[in-house]
């Protein structure tokens, strides 16, 4: 850490004074000091950085003295500054204010506000590349019924100068509020907050655990920002098209005003008053896409966890061959928002099919054109918001160049039957864009000087200015000059021009020569030649001559800079009035991005995946034929065991899947998920062949990893998932259940996995994948023709369930029918249990299989009622017996003949069903 800065202030009392005067904020809101070419974090905050960013708490020094008067203070250079950044922004979901100090010593004001859904702020300092677009929402519920609950949100990618709406109704588990989280990818969740009904309020703790669940950031404001007194007028300031702001539909959705105040307010949005007539506000319709919950998300392994390794993990991370920001956060959006559309998914496997079919198409595509694509929603943001320079004008045009070869790829394709929805999807929409563009790339063609891009310089043409021709003339003189210095000193050393040695613009010495470390002896006792510094790629010197011209050639540069403000003012100002056309780009090229991207993944997959069939909403049948986990199969050293499905409505809805642990039943459901969501996001899918019906949602309860870790038992975490399953699930869903009612008793959780598979069944009326150990569920299959019983099979050498050494094979095949034996203590063996563990296991497994089998065959059997009746009564015998033969005078045959007769005498015992059972043993 010996890069770290020295913390030094001028005034520490004074600025210890004034950080404790400051309001106090939530421990969500960290504190920077920008500082210059260093920055500073203090108290609390100080303590967390250090054991955040350097994991350990002796970086943390004290300002004055060292104890309760002092202040706890950490120091950071720019770039640990920047990777705490991300890392309090993305992973903790942290808000940071950052100070600036301007003027006076204690004039420090907050220059800059980020928190995970608004990083406007500080995108310079988080670079460019965000996985997913940092949507942010404000939410406001009315609680009208003991069941129905009203919903209105408001939401924004804060860098693209639109507002989302949406009102609906919502069950008392806030399931559709849930699945519009998830469809919309929120970072940050603003919900209203009342101290006084903080703890009081159970609708507000649903929402927030639900908001958590999900991952989300959670921001409490105050209930006064949903107000909606004011939004009205606040809109016509906002909307493109102000008489309309009062007569839009959207703003009788009045719950949904008040998030839009809230969040409105929350971003400072009507503080700049370049927003002003530029938003535009529309309807979010949740019934457009599939509905996804939490625990879905998770099953599919949708996007990457915070664990997973290999890019292959998630199916984000297999998907995204994406070669722009913009496509890859298309695809993260659309991942979520699988279509319900039968025409629009159609439309989406047809593009993906012209890609996967014509090779050259789409590697010329990937390799040559849309590679070199910038973030153009980025760009675009920062002419919104005057923050660009002629380097951003100059990015612009780069993109505009590049639009003929796009459509010149694209006019090439010949085939018929790819042609039309090429021309209606990119072909036509680029070519309306170029035409629009045109007129930027000339200006910039006329302003700027495109041949001083070469050495990095972004500068308008000096013939464009009388005093920039002069200039200009000057500054080529002194580069003529510097580089007849170096070619000087290359021969006076004997070193080879740029082999060797090098003429370099440093970014602190300016103008300067580099030696590479090897040949750098040969300037020392040289008192020509004086050193600037010594780095890894070599040692940086100059000459007296050098550093003179040097100088001057700076001065120059920043002459030419002065004398071209204005000029660049101009240019910069003519570029921004293309906002709206670069953001159309955007999204036609994104959309592009990520059909090549799925035509990519269908062809490069292990096994080429297939179009799948669409049968339309309600209709036809799911049948996959040698279906494969897309992400399982991309691991190494797995050979893939694939497996054919049939979901069909009168025969085969509801499959019931026993077998052994390990024997694949979780990846055989999870993969029929991702394979239908794979379809209604228009990809192609992983099986040989395939046609589904459309669902419009998917649901899922698997596994409760992380419950605990927040004070939720593993038990109620599954019923609260299952509970959200069944007031969730119409009869188009797909279930999926993985395992149930494991955290309690045998007999409980078998009882309430019948029933919820029963309810299913016989209620809903939708498709489902439930996977057991509890075999007697399969008993359904004799009830309901639509539940059908399947099984992964293993191999077993050696018909004696009882020998000591079983060989099992797992398979990982799924066939038809029942398995009926349990492979436990095959599985602690594998994994290398102590054999004196597996022996008892067995023995015990034995003895509670020969209980069970005598029950059966002496066709006894009894109640929980008998159970306790037969040992109150016992106990009462055996209490009697006690007192007869506490003498100790009888011998051991009179007292078991003793025991004999009381039992005899108590005809309510010996006619006890459970008493039977244990006598007949």
């Amino acid at each position: 850490m010996s890069s770290r800065p020295e913390l030094k202030v001028e005034d520490e009392t004074g600025f210890i004074r004034y950080f404790k005067s400051l309001p106090a904020v939530t421990g969500e809101t960290i504190r920077i000091f920008d500082r210059g070419d260093w920055y500073t974090a203090h108290g609390d905050d100080a303590n967390f950085i250090a054991k955040t960013v350097y994991k350990t708490t002796s970086v943390v020094r004290q300002l004055g003295r060292n104890d309760a008067s002092g202040l706890p203070s950490v120091t950071m250079t720019i770039t640990v500054f920047r990777q705490f950044l991300r890392e309090a922004l993305f992973k903790l979901g942290k808000r940071v204010q950052i100070y600036a100090s301007s003027g006076g010593r204690m004039n420090w004001k907050v220059v800059k506000q980020a928190s995970p859904g608004n990083l406007q702020d500080v995108e310079d300092e988080l670079g460019q590349n965000f996985e997913s677009a940092p949507m942010i929402l404000a939410v406001k519920i009315s609680a009208k019924t003991t069941e129905a609950r009203s919903v209105g949100v408001c939401f924004a990618d804060a860098s693209v100068r639109e507002l989302g709406v949406s009102e609906f109704l919502d069950n008392d588990l806030y399931s559709n509020f849930e699945s519009l989280l998830i469809q919309l990818g929120v970072r940050e969740c603003l919900v209203q907050f009342d101290k006084a009904e903080k703890d009081k309020d159970p609708e507000l703790a649903k929402l927030r655990h639900i908001i958590d669940n999900c991952g989300v950031a959670i921001s409490e404001r105050p209930a006064g920002d949903f107000g909606t007194k004011d939004i009205e007028q606040d809109l016509a300031r906002l909307l493109k098209d102000e008489r309309s702001a009062t007569l839009l539909p959207q703003t009788d959705l009045k719950l949904a005003m008040g998030s839009a105040a809230a969040l409105i307010k929350y971003l400072s949005v009507l503080q700049d008053p370049s927003n002003f007539g530029q938003y535009q506000l529309y309807q979010h319709d949740l019934s457009h896409f599939m509905k996804l919950d939490a625990a879905a998300l998770k099953a599919l392994n949708l996007m990457p966890g915070a664990r997973d390794g290999a890019k292959s993990m998630s199916l984000y991370g297999l998907l995204n061959h994406c070669r722009t920001p913009v496509g890859s956060r298309l695809l993260a959006q659309w991942l979520k928002q699988p279509l319900m559309s039968k025409v629009e998914i159609e439309k989406r496997l047809q593009l993906v099919e012209a890609f996967a079919n014509d090779t050259e198409l789409r590697q010329t595509m990937q390799e040559e054109h849309l590679k070199s694509v910038p973030d153009l929603y980025r760009l675009a943001n920062r002419f919104q918001r005057n923050k660009a320079n002629l380097e951003d004008v100059v990015r612009a045009y780069q993109v505009v160049i590049r639009l003929p070869g796009f459509l010149g790829t694209l006019e090439a394709v010949m085939d018929e039957q790819y042609k039309d929805p090429l021309d209606e999807a990119y072909t036509n929409k680029l070519r309306q864009l170029s035409d629009s563009l045109g007129k930027l790339a000339e200006m910039v063609e006329t302003t700027v000087d495109l041949d001083a891009l070469d050495n990095h310089e972004f500068i308008i043409k000096p013939e464009f200015d009388d005093n920039l021709r002069i200039i200009r003339k000057r500054l080529d003189k002194m580069r003529s000059d510097m580089d007849r210095e170096f070619r000087d000193a290359a021969d006076d050393l004997g070193q080879e021009e740029n082999k060797k040695i090098f003429l370099e613009n440093h970014k602190v010495h300016g103008w300067c020569m580099r030696l590479t470390r090897t040949e750098a002896g040969c300037i020392r006792n040289k008192s020509k030649y004086q050193e600037c510094s010594t780095q890894k790629n070599g040692v940086y010197f100059t000459t007296k001559t050098l550093q003179s011209l040097r100088r001057e050639f700076d001065q120059l540069s920043q002459n030419y800079n002065r004398t071209q403000s204005s000029l660049v003012n101009e240019v910069v100002t003519v570029a921004a009035s293309y906002c709206s056309v670069m953001e159309q780009l955007a999204g036609v090229l994104a959309h592009l991005d990520v059909i090549v991207s799925f035509a990519h993944c269908s062809v490069h997959a292990p096994t080429s995946y297939v179009r799948p069939k669409i049968h339309p909403r309600g209709e036809g049948q799911t049948v996959l034929k040698e279906a494969r986990h897309p992400c399982m199969e991309m691991q190494d050293d797995i050979q893939f065991i694939t497996n054919d499905v049939e979901l069909k409505r009168d025969s085969s809805s509801f499959l019931i899947i026993t077998g052994p642990n390990m024997g694949g039943k979780s990846t055989y459901i999870r993969q029929i998920g991702v394979v239908a969501l794979m379809a209604q996001v228009g990809c192609f899918v992983p099986c040989a062949e395939a046609e589904l019906t459309i669902f419009d949602s998917i649901l899922a309860r698997v596994g409760a990893s992380d419950s605990q870790l927040k004070g939720v038992s593993t038990f109620m975490a599954e019923m609260l998932e299952t509970a959200n399953i069944l007031k969730s699930a119409t009869a188009e869903s797909l279930i999926i259940i993985d395992e149930l009612g494991r955290g309690t008793s045998t007999y409980d959780g078998f009882g309430l996995a019948w029933a919820i598979s029963e309810h299913i069944v016989k209620e809903i009326g939708c498709s489902g994948l439930f996977a057991t150990h509890f075999h007697e569920l399969t008993a359904l299959a004799d009830t309901y023709p639509q539940v059908k019983n399947m099984h992964v099979t293993a191999h077993i050498s050696g018909t004696d369930s009882k020998a000591d050494k079983r060989e099992v094979t797992l398979l990982y095949k799924v066939e038809p029918g029942i398995c009926d034996q349990s492979f436990g203590i095959h599985v602690a063996e594998l994994v290398r249990f102590p054999d004196k563990v597996v022996r008892m296991a067995k023995r015990k497994a034995d003895e509670l299989e020969d209980f069970t089998s005598k029950h059966e065959q002496n066709g006894i059997g009894y109640s929980k009622e008998d159970v306790e009746e037969g040992s109150a009564r016992l106990k009462e015998v055996l209490v009697k017996w006690k007192d007869e033969v506490k003498g100790g005078s009888m011998s051991k045959e009179e007292m078991v003949q003793k025991m004999r007769d009381l039992v005899k005498t108590d005809e309510r015992l010996v006619a006890n069903p459970f008493f039977k059972a244990v006598e007949a043993l």
